[in-house]
């Protein structure tokens, strides 16, 4: 896992703490995660940015979850922002493949488009076609609209964004629904248990796969 300390990436890692089908589960990260003792964890300090520092840690693993990224993009400059949510997962993906692993999961964005106005939209497309190119196996693309947390962490426009989104469920049905916000535990949730499921080549996975995969 690579991006486990944040708010998807701790729920997903919560939920696979409780799992007996593991037998190793590797964290990476720029610093451990307290309170895991669980002997099957193995936890490495490692510098995202140089591959070089964790490449020779993976090793007879068959999946990989990524959640890394900004947490709110629009405070960091777009170099800052395609070095940590572009570049460096890249690169954790090229060694996972190179390692063997065989299944990728990776947390992205509704929306997303190689073709889209929105900067964030755009880098996060290009992202995912990057990937593509790699060939796992299995490649589960995470699209999530707005991540429900239980408390506010970003300050007033998250704050209305909380209170407001949720309320909005009762006018998007259809090809709408995949918009709904989805509460980051659910999603983390989903992570896991993905994990568990079998599928091959690439698969795409909204809202309504979100709460199939809660229901396993």
């Amino acid at each position: 896992m690579l991006g486990a300390s944040g708010a998807v990436g701790t729920q997903a890692l919560n939920h696979l703490l409780k799992e007996k089908k593991i037998a190793n589960l590797i964290l990476l990260g720029r610093r451990p995660i307290d309170n895991i003792n669980e002997d099957f964890v193995h936890q490495h300090e490692i510098n995202i940015f140089d591959s070089s520092t964790y490449e020779h840690v993976i090793k007879n693993t068959s999946a990989a979850i990524c959640t890394l990224g900004v947490g709110e993009p629009s405070k960091v400059s777009k170099e800052d922002f395609l070095k940590i949510d572009k570049q460096a997962v890249l690169d954790f993906a090229a060694i996972c493949k190179k390692s063997g692993v065989k299944h990728f999961e990776l947390l992205s964005s509704v929306g997303i488009s190689t073709t889209s106005s929105s900067f964030y939209l755009k880098t996060k497309a290009e992202l995912v076609a990057e990937l593509e190119k790699l060939h796992f196996e299995r490649l589960s693309i995470f699209q999530p609209s707005m991540i429900l947390t239980p408390t506010n962490r970003y300050g007033f426009s998250q704050a209305v964004v909380l209170k407001v989104w949720p309320k909005l469920n009762f006018i998007l049905q259809g090809g709408l629904r995949k918009y709904r916000g989805i509460t980051v535990e659910k999603l983390g949730i989903a992570f896991a248990n993905n994990i568990f499921t079998k599928g091959t080549g690439v698969e795409i996975l909204k809202y309504d796969e979100f709460n199939n995969l809660n229901e396993l």
